[in-house]
């Protein structure tokens, strides 16, 4: 994203940051529902069941979405001996990168929709920007938060998947060497290898699978 901003494209770099927080916050957003769903209310107790920016983002990690393309927000606190169900960290962890997925399909929804019915607004450059901004965007951070490394949401999801010996083993393996992993894809992005544009080009591909006006 910084080199958006260089080139000197600001509005551009505005536009991106803003949705990115707002999405992220989403994101948080619902894990802590998720949580509160399967009888953990910690997260509620601690303001975090909600989509105010203000409770979810971190400075660094937004400093990180800045300089790098990605970042991260708060984690969201939970308690897993309240859960009141076995499949619960399925769900939470699922939780978030669901919820982008819907901002992705309830907007690009509504924009064909509305192309459809002939509102012309909707074919203002500005508005098709917005909307191919919106979905790319909460497709990306979906495609990146389930990749099962590190503490990303897909690390939660993956062992559900797996026979339990190897669920075991994979999570002893990514206690280990996930973080480095993730911290690895960083550093390669931050020099120049375009890991995550990738993962956002793949993303942007998707918004034709989701789209049913």
């Amino acid at each position: 994203m910084i080199s958006i901003l260089l080139g000197g494209n600001v509005a551009l770099f505005v536009a991106l940051l803003l949705v990115l927080i707002i999405s992220l916050s989403f994101h948080e957003y619902g894990h802590a529902y998720a949580a509160k769903h399967y009888g953990d209310r910690t997260a509620e107790m601690l303001g975090r069941l909600t989509i105010n920016p203000l409770k979810h983002i971190d400075p660094v990690g937004l400093l990180m979405v800045v300089m790098v393309g990605f970042g991260y927000a708060k984690p969201v606190p939970t308690n897993p001996r309240n859960f009141n169900s076995k499949w619960a960290t399925l769900g939470v962890a699922a939780a978030g990168p669901f919820m982008n997925l819907l901002i992705a399909f309830v907007v690009l929804n509504v924009f064909a929709l509305g192309v459809k019915l002939g509102w012309t607004f909707m074919l203002s450059e500005s508005m098709i920007l917005f909307v191919q901004i919106v979905a790319a965007v909460n497709l990306a951070l979906m495609l990146f938060n389930l990749i099962p490394i590190g503490p990303l949401d897909g690390h939660y999801i993956l062992p559900y998947f797996l026979p339990t010996r190897l669920a075991n083993l994979y999570n002893e393996y990514n206690s280990r060497y996930g973080f480095y992993a993730l911290l690895g894809l960083l550093l390669l992005s931050a020099t120049g290898v375009p890991i995550f544009r990738y993962v956002f080009s793949f993303a942007s591909s998707l918004g034709d699978y989701i789209t049913f006006i």
